[in-house]
C-alpha cells in the first residue's frame, strides 16, 4: 500500500500532497455549510443563500483567483533564477487593494437594484457579499505568493483554517437559532480573513529581498486573464443564475441545482489541490527549458482528472437525486439524468482548467480567453433553446465546457512553443532548481 501511495505521489506535481489536506476540509466545509443552512432556512432565504453563495464563487473567483495565478507563474519563475518575491508581493498588494476597492465601489453604488434584482431587496446581504469578496482577495493574494515559494505547507494550512472556520460558524449559527441568511452568508466573509492572518507570518519570513518588478509584468496579463476566468466561472455557475433569470419564482429548483452542482463538483475540490501546485510545476519545468518533463507532467495530471471524474461521476450520476434531499433537504426536481450531465460538464470543466495552464505558462493569455468565450456562446445558444428550463442549463454546462476543451486542444497542437525561455545553450551552463522540483538542464 505505501509502496502504490508513492507511485501516486510521485505522478503528482510537486506540493499536491501537501495541500490536499486542506482542499478536503475546505472542500468539505462547501457542503457543510451549504447543508446546515438548508436545514435551517426557510427556502426563499436558502434561494437568497444560493445566489450569493453563486455570485461568489463565480464572479469572486474570476476577479480575484488570476491574481493568485499571475503570482503563481511570477514568482515561480523568479524562484528558479533565484529571485526573491517580497518586491511582487508589495506591488501584487496595492494591485489587489485597487481591484478591491473597485468592487466594492461599484456594490456600494448599484446595492439597491442589485438587492432588489438578486436578493429580494435585501441590501444586507449586498453588505456580506463585498466582505466575501473581501475575503477572497486576501487569500487569493497570499496564496500565489505561497504556491509560486513552494510553500505549500503553509497554503494547504490557510485552506484548512478557512474550511474549519465555515464549519464552526455554519454550526454555530445554527445552535444560536439565526434563521438568517444574512448569517450564514457572512461566514463567506470572516472564515477567509482570519486564515489568511494565520498564514501571513510565513508568508512574510518567506519572501525574500530580490529584483524590483515592473507594473508592466505584473499586469501585462492579468486583463486578459481576468476576462478568461469570468468566462470560465460563467460556464460553471451559470446554471443557477440562468434559472433564476429564466424561472426566478421557482426557488425549489434554484435551490436543488445549486446543491446538484455541489455534489456534481466534487472532482474539483479534489482538483484544486493539483491546480495550486500544477501551474508552479508547469512553469519551472519551462521556464528551466524541460520540455520533456512539461509534456509529462501534463499526460499524467491528464489521467488523473480522467479517475477522478469517473470516481466522483459514477456515484453522483447513481445517488445524486437521494444525496441532495438528504444532505441538503432539497426537492425532488432533478434526476439522474441530470446528475450525468453535471459530473460530464465537471470533466470537461477539468481537463479545460489543465490546458488553460499550460497556455498561461506559453503566455497564450489571448488564445486562453478566446476558447472560453467559444464555451461561453455555447453555453448561451443553449441556455436559450427552447425547452425545460433545468435539462437546458445543465446541458449549457456540459456542452460549453467540452467546446472550451477542444477549442484548446486545437490551439495547444497548432502552437505548441518549439523553446523555453530558459534553456541553456553551450556547455556547463545551467538554470538554478526550482524549489518546486524542476529539472535543471544544459548540464
Amino acid at each position: 500500500m505505501k509502496a502504490l501511495l508513492d507511485k501516486v505521489s510521485a505522478a503528482l506535481p510537486p506540493g499536491t500532497v501537501a495541500v490536499a489536506g486542506g482542499t478536503v476540509v475546505l472542500g468539505a466545509a462547501s457542503y457543510v455549510h451549504l447543508g446546515v443552512a438548508g436545514h435551517s432556512l426557510s427556502s426563499d432565504a436558502m434561494a437568497n443563500v444560493s445566489v450569493l453563495w453563486t455570485i461568489v464563487m463565480s464572479v469572486g473567483i474570476g476577479v480575484f483567483f488570476p491574481i493568485e495565478q499571475e503570482l503563481t507563474r511570477i514568482v515561480a519563475a523568479r524562484a528558479v533564477l533565484g529571485q526573491g518575491a517580497a518586491p511582487v508581493l508589495r506591488r501584487a498588494t496595492l494591485l489587489t487593494a485597487g481591484m478591491l476597492g473597485a468592487t466594492l465601489l461599484v456594490l456600494g453604488l448599484g446595492a439597491a437594484p442589485l438587492a432588489d434584482l438578486l436578493f429580494r431587496g435585501d441590501r444586507s446581504l449586498v453588505a456580506a457579499l463585498g466582505g466575501a469578496f473581501t475575503g477572497m482577495a486576501v487569500c487569493y493574494l497570499t496564496r500565489g505568493v505561497l504556491a509560486g515559494l513552494g510553500r505549500f505547507g503553509a497554503y494547504g494550512v490557510q485552506l484548512a483554517v478557512d474550511g474549519g472556520l465555515r464549519i464552526v460558524l455554519a454550526f454555530g449559527c445554527a445552535l444560536l437559532g439565526l434563521h438568517s441568511a444574512l448569517a450564514f452568508s457572512l461566514v463567506l466573509a470572516v472564515a477567509p480573513v482570519a486564515a489568511m492572518l494565520v498564514t501571513l507570518p510565513v508568508l512574510l519570513r518567506a519572501a525574500g529581498p530580490g529584483e524590483d518588478i515592473a507594473w508592466r509584468e505584473l499586469t501585462g496579463g492579468l486583463g486578459l486573464l481576468i476576462c478568461s476566468t469570468l468566462l470560465s466561472q460563467v460556464v460553471v455557475n451559470a446554471a443557477v443564475m440562468s434559472t433564476k433569470l429564466l424561472a426566478p419564482t421557482d426557488s425549489a429548483l434554484i435551490g436543488a441545482l445549486l446543491n446538484a452542482l455541489v455534489l456534481a463538483r466534487v472532482p474539483l475540490f479534489v482538483f484544486g489541490s493539483l491546480q495550486a501546485s500544477l501551474l508552479g510545476g508547469l512553469t519551472a519545468a519551462y521556464t528551466a527549458g524541460d520540455r520533456a518533463a512539461f509534456s509529462a507532467m501534463l499526460r499524467r495530471i491528464g489521467v488523473v482528472v480522467l479517475l477522478l471524474g469517473l470516481a466522483g461521476g459514477v456515484p453522483a450520476t447513481a445517488f445524486g437525486p437521494w444525496l441532495i434531499e438528504v444532505l441538503f433537504d432539497a426537492c425532488p426536481v432533478l434526476g439522474c439524468l441530470d446528475f450525468f450531465l453535471l459530473s460530464a460538464g465537471t470533466v470537461a470543466y477539468m481537463f479545460a482548467m489543465v490546458l488553460g495552464q499550460a497556455l498561461m505558462v506559453f503566455k497564450r493569455h489571448h488564445l486562453q480567453l478566446l476558447c472560453w468565450a467559444v464555451g461561453a456562446a455555447v453555453l448561451v445558444a443553449v441556455t436559450f433553446a427552447p425547452g425545460d428550463v433545468a435539462l437546458r442549463v445543465i446541458l449549457a454546462y456540459a456542452l460549453g465546457s467540452l467546446a472550451t476543451v477542444l477549442g484548446m486542444l486545437t490551439v495547444l497542437r497548432l502552437g505548441f512553443p518549439g523553446a523555453a525561455p530558459g534553456t541553456a545553450e553551450g556547455p556547463g551552463r545551467e538554470v538554478a532548481a526550482s524549489p518546486l522540483g524542476a529539472r535543471t538542464v544544459g548540464e
